[in-house]
């Protein structure tokens, strides 16, 4: 009788067993696919969320080589092609606030394959663009399945991993991430001069066919059956319309004058409409920003560092490569190599600094990073024409190797600051905010550009007087060079004057890129005093 009960009792545990294994099997949450698949899934899941993020980040990078040679393709002006650039940082930025509604409603793997389906649309709308228009539309359908996918993204390692391993999770996560600014200029530098410039928004397409495929099985899905929650539609709308208004204002501010009716009057709205999103946001049932979450300390100077260093980062990740193709004349090949060095020094980088991360205190990860890329866009502003490729690739890793104590430590002290339940409303906040940061500093970067290139100009200008011996040695001999070849004395002195004016021009533009990334090095510099606020209210 004995025998038979422990006989009975055996079945039953290997019943329930399975019952449990078939129960474990059904579960598709980040608990229940940890089981299934045991520690490694949290590597799984990284690795497709990463290919994800590459096949964004890769889109917004490999087109900053492309500017001249659109500029020329539609015969537009340095204003006009930077949408290229701003309409898609613009548009990340705003749906960087859909992360939890779109968590909410289909679920992390449901928001994930819905994101790389709109990412993978507009890029063939941009590879068939006849116009810059067509070409924006792309951008921004691909700026806003970027700006949902990477807080998607992030949010998934973070409950995927203990609290103590974040710091590596975020670091190697990181560096497959940064893979994409050091290959993405390159790529697309060989898809200009050896293709076609269309070519390259099809480049991250193999990225987003791997990670559709894995998100299938390795995202978690929704795991439960409650019914989409609301979506504020008019807060959304008001964010939308006053970034539009914002950088396009930005934009059009050299051209038409700050001062100018139109420029003032896209102002005054784009600050009305902010000013409205933000009162609809305490009023809103389904708020998009959690405005509650910057009344933590730890939290909001976490933010606050975020949105200098996406205004940094973005900025020179714009400035770069047009500085070596303008001023030093090197084809968009050249300029995305330039490139490269920072950027696998940067992938071989974050997860040593993410495991640090883990053990150094984060606003100390924090200061050191601004540090180095403060260094770095210093040197930066002691280039010309004659600076040689490895001395500025060298200043480029310099300014790249601070990005590798930041982006790990950033993120893992916002989180600290955080509840669990919160995860996804800051996570959309933090990269909402460091998104804005972006689009802000590349807007202010071109116009900034723009601004002192036409001040030094002038300036060079002035100094172009009869009794300036350098110039009159110039004419002197150009007009001797150019009279020997039999062009007379009118053809001579044209050309000669011709040739001034573009010395001149290309002076005044390389002290402009000079001063662009002498404010780069200042505004790092004067946000390692905020980084160590990170210090106080960090909860470590």
């Amino acid at each position: 009788m004995a025998r038979d009960r422990r006989k009975f009792g055996k079945q039953e545990a290997v019943t329930q067993s399975r019952i449990g294994s078939r129960r474990d099997d059904g579960d598709e949450s980040v608990e229940g696919l940890i089981r299934r698949f045991g520690p490694a899934y949290r590597w799984l899941v990284t690795a497709t969320g990463l290919f994800g993020a590459f096949a964004m980040v890769l889109s917004a990078t490999i087109v900053n080589v492309a500017v001249p040679e659109v500029r020329g393709a539609f015969g537009v002006g340095q204003d006009e092609a930077q949408w290229m650039a701003t309409a898609f940082l613009a548009t990340m930025t705003a749906s960087q606030l859909l992360n939890a509604w779109m968590i909410a409603a289909f679920g992390k793997r449901g928001a994930f394959l819905w994101t790389l389906c709109i990412f993978t649309v507009g890029a063939f709308i941009c590879a068939t663009a006849t116009g810059m228009p067509t070409l924006i539309v792309g951008r921004v359908m691909q700026g806003a399945a970027a700006g949902i996918i990477q807080p998607l993204v992030m949010v998934t390692i973070v409950e995927a991993f203990p609290p103590d391993r974040r710091g590596t999770a975020m670091g190697i996560f990181g560096s497959g991430v940064v893979l994409a600014p050091a290959v993405g200029p390159a790529f697309g530098g060989i898809a200009i001069d050896e293709f076609s410039w269309r070519l390259m928004f099809l480049m991250p397409l193999p990225a987003v066919f791997i990670a559709f495929i894995a998100g299938l099985v390795f995202m978690p899905a929704k795991s439960d059956d409650r019914p989409r929650p609301p979506f504020d539609w008019a807060g959304f709308a008001l964010l939308l319309a006053a970034l539009a208004l914002l950088m396009s204002s930005i934009a059009g501010g050299p051209r038409y004058g700050w001062s100018s009716d139109r420029i003032s009057g896209q102002l005054a709205a784009a600050l009305l409409l902010a000013g409205g999103f933000l009162y609809w946001q305490t009023r809103s049932r389904a708020p998009i920003l959690a405005l509650d979450l910057f009344r933590n300390p730890g939290f909001a100077a976490a933010v606050a560092v975020a949105f200098v260093f996406g205004a940094g980062n973005f900025a020179s990740s714009y400035i770069i490569p047009v500085f070596v193709q303008d001023v030093q004349g090197y084809t968009a090949t050249r300029a995305g190599m330039l490139l490269m060095p920072a950027g696998l020094l940067l992938v071989v980088s974050l997860p040593l600094t993410g495991r640090l991360s883990d053990r150094i205190k984060g606003h100390l990860m924090v200061a050191m990073g601004l540090f180095f890329f403060a260094i770095g866009a210093l040197s930066m502003s002691l280039g010309d024409v004659d600076t040689p490729f490895w001395l500025f690739a060298g200043y480029a890793a310099l300014s790249r190797f601070g990005l590798a104590f930041i982006l790990p430590s950033l993120s893992a002290t916002a989180f600290k600051a955080l509840d669990p339940s919160e995860f996804a409303r800051g996570s959309g906040n933090m990269n909402f905010i460091r998104q804005l940061g972006g689009a802000s500093g590349t807007n202010l970067i071109v116009v900034m550009l723009q601004s002192r290139h036409s001040a030094h100009a002038q300036s060079i200008n002035l100094t172009q007087v009869p009794d300036n011996p350098a110039t009159q040695d110039l004419m002197n001999q150009l007009n001797a060079t150019l009279g020997s070849a039999g062009l007379g004395d009118l053809g001579a002195t044209a050309l000669a004057n011709d040739f001034l004016a573009r010395v001149i021009d290309a002076q005044a533009l390389s002290l402009a890129f000079q001063d662009c990334f002498l404010a780069l090095g200042v505004v790092f510099f004067l946000a390692i005093g905020p980084a160590f606020l990170l210090g106080r209210f960090a909860n470590r």
